[in-house]
Order: C-alpha cells, then sequence, then structure tokens
C-alpha cells in the first residue's frame, strides 16, 4: 500500500509542460524566419536598383521563323542569370532573376527565349558571345555539365545565362550550335581584318620610308 501511494505522489509532482514559454519559442521561431525572408527581399529588390540601368530585353522578331532558318529547339529550365565568368553575381533585373519553365529556339536570327509565367527575351546572333557546358549558376548547383551556359551581351555588358534542357544529352549539341552562330555573326566578324602591314603603309603615307636595316645593323 505505502508502495502505491508513493508510486501515486511521485506521478503529482512531475514536471507540468510550461506551455507559455512553448509559445514564446515556437513565435520567436516564426518572427526570425519572416525576418529572414524579408532581408531576402529586400537584397534582392536593392541589387535590383543597382541593376536598373540594364536596358529593356530584346523582343523576338514581328515575323516567325521559318524552318530553313532554325537550328535548334528545347524545353526545359531557365536557371537564372549572372554577370559573364562570376555565377554568384546574379543579375534580376528586367526579370532576369526569375527561374522558369523555358522554350528555346536557336535560328539564324538569334536565340529566341520563351518563358512561360516570365519576361521572354530574344537574344540577336550578333551579341551572342559563346556557350558552354557548366554545372552552377546563380546559386543554382547541379551535376557536371548538368547546365548548359549561354554568353551573350546587352547594354555593354556581357552576361551568362543558364539552361538546363528535359534532355540534358543535346547540352553538347546546343553549346557547339551557339558557339558556332556568334562565330559567324559576332564582333570579330563585324569589320575588315587588320592588315598586318598597315604600320608601314601608314608610314608611307605620310612620306616617311620605314627604316632599312644595314648589313651591321643588329638582328
Amino acid at each position: 500500500m505505502n508502495h502505491l501511494i508513493e508510486l501515486a505522489a511521485e506521478q503529482k509532482s512531475q514536471e507540468v509542460t510550461d506551455w507559455a514559454e512553448r509559445i514564446g519559442w515556437t513565435v520567436g521561431l516564426l518572427l526570425f524566419v519572416v525576418l529572414m525572408y524579408w532581408l531576402m527581399r529586400q537584397g534582392w529588390k536593392w541589387r535590383g536598383t543597382l541593376q536598373s540601368d540594364l536596358p529593356e530585353l530584346p523582343a523576338a522578331p514581328a515575323a516567325p521563323a521559318d524552318s530553313e532558318s532554325v537550328r535548334l529547339r528545347m524545353s526545359g529550365r531557365y536557371h537564372g542569370s549572372t554577370t559573364a565568368g562570376q555565377w554568384l553575381d546574379r543579375v534580376v533585373a528586367r526579370g532576369l532573376g526569375t527561374r522558369s519553365r523555358v522554350e528555346l529556339t536557336l535560328t539564324d536570327a538569334g536565340l529566341d527565349v520563351v518563358r512561360p509565367g516570365a519576361q521572354d527575351f530574344f537574344v540577336p546572333a550578333r551579341q551572342l558571345r559563346g556557350a558552354r557546358l557548366d554545372k552552377g549558376i546563380a546559386g543554382k548547383v547541379l551535376t557536371e555539365g548538368g547546365l548548359l551556359v549561354v554568353t551573350w551581351e546587352h547594354g555593354g555588358r556581357e552576361l551568362d545565362s543558364g539552361f538546363r534542357s528535359d534532355h540534358a544529352a543535346a547540352h553538347p549539341e546546343w553549346a557547339e550550335a551557339v558557339r558556332a552562330l556568334a562565330g559567324e555573326s559576332g564582333p570579330a566578324g563585324d569589320g575588315p581584318a587588320e592588315d598586318a602591314g598597315a604600320p608601314e603603309l601608314h608610314d608611307q603615307a605620310a612620306g616617311r620610308q620605314p627604316a632599312r636595316r644595314t648589313q651591321g645593323d643588329a638582328p
């Protein structure tokens, strides 16, 4: 009997749950999460303000591309854009920071980027700078070669934009095709090649003869 009485006394003496303390911790945790989210949003807006000088994104040509000019098509995801060569320097201006589904079409005119639920844009062929396979962009990390990164110029800046095809095996073909189009239309092909003999011709035009080497001159 005494044992039962002692057992009952121990059960009564068990510590009662402090609900006020639990609620306080829960509310504090929720406030911390809200604060972190608010700080992230403010950082996003601040970055967008710094990048506000980025011009409006080019729109696709009004006339649809004919089948002969289409080089490749791809469905997949757009994972963001950064300053070229800096995979963490995210660009958020003009909607480039919004991840989305994407439909890519590479034509003789350039790269058409259609993003359901986000802003579409078009990269003219003359503004393409190259493409490569990579594993990360804008804080998103995938497997090696899991991203197709296209480098292009806009508003005097070079940007990297990351795409992942629904069929990753298509990435190498895309990288090669974008590089080929960039090589055909890039700045290197815009003007005449510089003549290696130009300095000598300029000297002659100005009435100055290039110095002639005598037999005793050092080589």
